[in-house]
C-alpha cells in the first residue's frame, strides 16, 4: 500500500512565515488598514482570499481584495531569490523517499511563488507531486488540499501523514482523515498545534529527521 508523506511548505520546509507577515502588513497599511502583525501571523497559512476575510471581516469593501492580494504578491516577490530553507528540509524529504514514502507538497502557493519555494528546498528529486492553490476550490483549513495530495500520491488517508506548521494545516489534515505532525518553525505554539489535531510536534525539519524512528513517519 502506498504511503504518502504530505508537506505544507511555508513555515514547514521554508522559513517564510514572517516574510509573509511583513508583506501582508504593508499591503494592508498601503490600503489604509491597521492590522496588528500578531493577527497577521496567526492568519498565515490561509489562502489570500480567506486571510483577507479573516482579518478584515465580512463587512469589508470586497472590491479591495484583489488589490490587497496583488500588493502582497508584489511585496513578497521581492524575496523570491533568497527564500531560506529550514534546516534539513531537503534531507528530510529525501530520507522519506528512500524509506518508501511518496512525498507530496500541499501548499496555497502557486506559479512563480511555488517555483521559488521549490528552488529553496532543492529536493525536486524527492518530491513526487505538488497540490497547489490552483488545484482546489477551497484552501486550508478545508480538507481539499490534503485530499488532492492523497489523490496525486495514490494513497488512502489511513496510510498518510500530513506535516504542517499552523492550526489551519492541522485542521485540514484532521478533516481529511490523516495523521498530523506539527512543527514549531512557523511560530505557532506547541499547545495550539496539539489542540488543532497534531499527534506529535517537532521543532523543525531537522528535529523531525533526527526523531524519525519514533515519529508517526517511522
Amino acid at each position: 500500500m502506498t504511503r504518502a508523506a504530505v508537506f505544507d511548505v511555508d513555515g514547514t520546509l521554508v522559513d517564510t512565515n514572517h516574510l509573509h507577515v511583513t508583506a501582508w502588513w504593508e499591503a494592508f497599511r498601503q490600503a489604509g488598514h491597521r492590522v496588528p502583525m500578531h493577527a497577521v501571523h496567526r492568519a498565515v497559512g490561509l489562502g489570500s482570499d480567506d486571510l483577507i476575510a479573516h482579518l478584515l471581516g465580512d463587512d469589508r469593501d470586497k472590491d479591495e481584495d484583489a488589490g490587497l492580494s496583488a500588493a502582497h504578491k508584489a511585496l513578497y516577490g521581492q524575496y523570491f531569490d533568497r527564500l531560506p530553507p529550514l534546516p534539513d528540509a531537503g534531507p528530510l524529504l529525501r530520507r522519506l523517499r528512500d524509506d518508501g514514502w511518496t512525498v507530496v507538497l500541499a501548499t496555497s502557493a502557486s506559479g512563480g511563488e511555488l517555483s521559488a519555494l521549490r528552488r529553496a528546498i532543492d529536493a525536486d528529486d524527492a518530491i513526487a507531486a505538488t497540490a497547489s492553490a490552483d488545484d482546489v476550490a477551497q484552501g486550508k483549513p478545508a480538507p481539499e488540499p490534503v485530499r488532492h495530495a492523497l489523490d496525486l500520491a495514490g494513497a488512502p488517508a489511513e496510510s498518510a501523514v500530513f506535516v504542517g506548521d499552523t492550526v489551519w494545516d492541522m485542521r485540514a489534515g484532521r478533516r481529511a482523515g490523516v495523521r498530523c505532525v506539527g512543527v514549531l518553525s512557523g511560530g505557532i505554539p506547541r499547545a495550539d498545534l496539539l489542540d488543532a489535531g497534531a499527534q506529535a510536534v517537532y521543532d523543525d525539519p531537522a528535529d523531525l529527521l533526527a526523531s524519525l524512528r519514533a515519529s508517526p513517519l517511522a
